[in-house]
């Protein structure tokens, strides 16, 4: 582990004990919270994206506001789902992006998760799809997506107007961006199909599979699979993989009483159809998570950690925890603040 930030669900709603009673509430704490991560040294600030709950559903203006506000910490999604973009669109925002943050982002897609909305990507105008869950459709925009981020040509030129038979390309084009973007897999077959693409590899909260193994042996697994493929298929870099926990350092009564005397253990559980492993939640005192945590052969493996936070309890509280991982447990398992510049992934094939 090099690296940590926070993963926030965003979550917002007006129930007993929130912070964030409403999407302004939440909107603008998650902004707070990411100038006060910068400060702390925190390298990451990544948010879900579900449509259709409250929750972040449109993390480009977000993200923007990140930016614009700090200095060091990359912005970045966890993840968006694809079946409802527009791949053009999401292309020139996210270029936009990357130019207006000086290349500070870490941009997370893929198929998307379990949702409320029953095919929610139709009601936006995303058809056709043969697949119950829109996978085709996701992949198939994520390949133009792609294109047009590499600086392809995605449309015939007007020939009145450009050259005859030459095709236009999407603007902004922002140079390096394919390197900053991840896909979400909660698979070990989809990380190998994200090697190939020679891309980042965004770990999912849960792995859809369960045989026996441990989250973290799994989710190991799943890492091993995903460099072993980059490198099979020629790509020679340093490609970032990020992982996901629920972390909290117990340093006063107020940590007890949240988190406190929790059982650490993994769950199983079905989910989107399949038999799934969920990882558990580390509680305790420093020294301890310390320990538990180089136990952790996924979390050692990846070079960005992210802590996964109780969003509604607000800033305060959520500063507290990321400054308690900062200063007592994360110097102990390898981090380097985000002063020391971007974060490297782990160097994959030779050069």
């Amino acid at each position: 582990m090099k690296a940590f930030g926070f993963l926030s669900f965003g979550h917002y709603g007006a129930v007993p004990g929130s912070q964030t009673p409403d999407a302004a509430s939440a909107l603008k704490q998650a902004v707070e919270l990411s100038v006060a991560a910068d400060e702390v040294g925190a390298n990451g600030a990544y948010f879900r994206v579900h449509h259709f709950e409250r929750q972040q559903s449109s993390p480009i203006p977000l993200l923007s506001a990140i930016a614009a506000r700090t200095r060091h910490i990359e912005v970045g999604t966890g993840v968006i789902d694809m079946r409802y973009e527009n791949p053009l669109q999401l292309a020139e925002e996210l270029a936009a992006l990357d130019l207006l943050s000086d290349q500070r982002i870490a941009i997370g897609i893929s198929r998307g998760s379990p949702e409320t909305a029953m095919r929610g990507y139709e009601a936006f105008g995303y058809t056709g799809t043969k697949d119950p869950r829109g996978a085709d459709i996701a992949r198939d925009k994520f390949a133009t997506f792609l294109d047009a981020i590499s600086g392809e040509g995605m449309v015939d030129a007007d020939p009145q107007r450009a050259r005859p038979g030459s095709r236009l390309a999407i603007q902004p084009q922002a140079p390096g961006l394919r390197d900053r973007i991840w896909w979400g897999s909660g698979t070990r077959e989809t990380a190998e199909w994200t090697g190939k693409l020679g891309l980042n590899l965004m770990s999912s909260t849960l792995l859809t599979e369960a045989n026996g193994e441990s989250f973290a042996d799994l989710q190991n697994e799943q890492i091993d699979r995903f460099r072993q493929a980059y490198a099979a298929a020629g790509h020679t870099g340093a490609p970032r993989v990020s992982v996901s926990r629920s972390i909290f350092p117990i340093m006063d009564d107020r940590d007890a009483a949240y988190f406190g005397g929790r059982e650490g253990f993994d769950q199983v559980g079905i989910i989107d159809g399949h038999r799934s492993t969920f990882g558990k939640t580390y509680a305790d005192e420093p020294d301890k998570l310390i320990e538990q945590l180089r136990q952790d052969p996924a979390v050692m493996s990846a070079d960005t950690l992210m802590l996964t936070i109780p969003n509604q309890l607000g800033v305060d509280y959520n500063l507290h925890v990321l400054q308690a991982f900062a200063e007592h447990v994360a110097p102990e398992l390898g981090w380097a603040p985000n002063t020391d510049g971007p974060v490297q992934g782990e160097q994959v094939g030779s050069l």
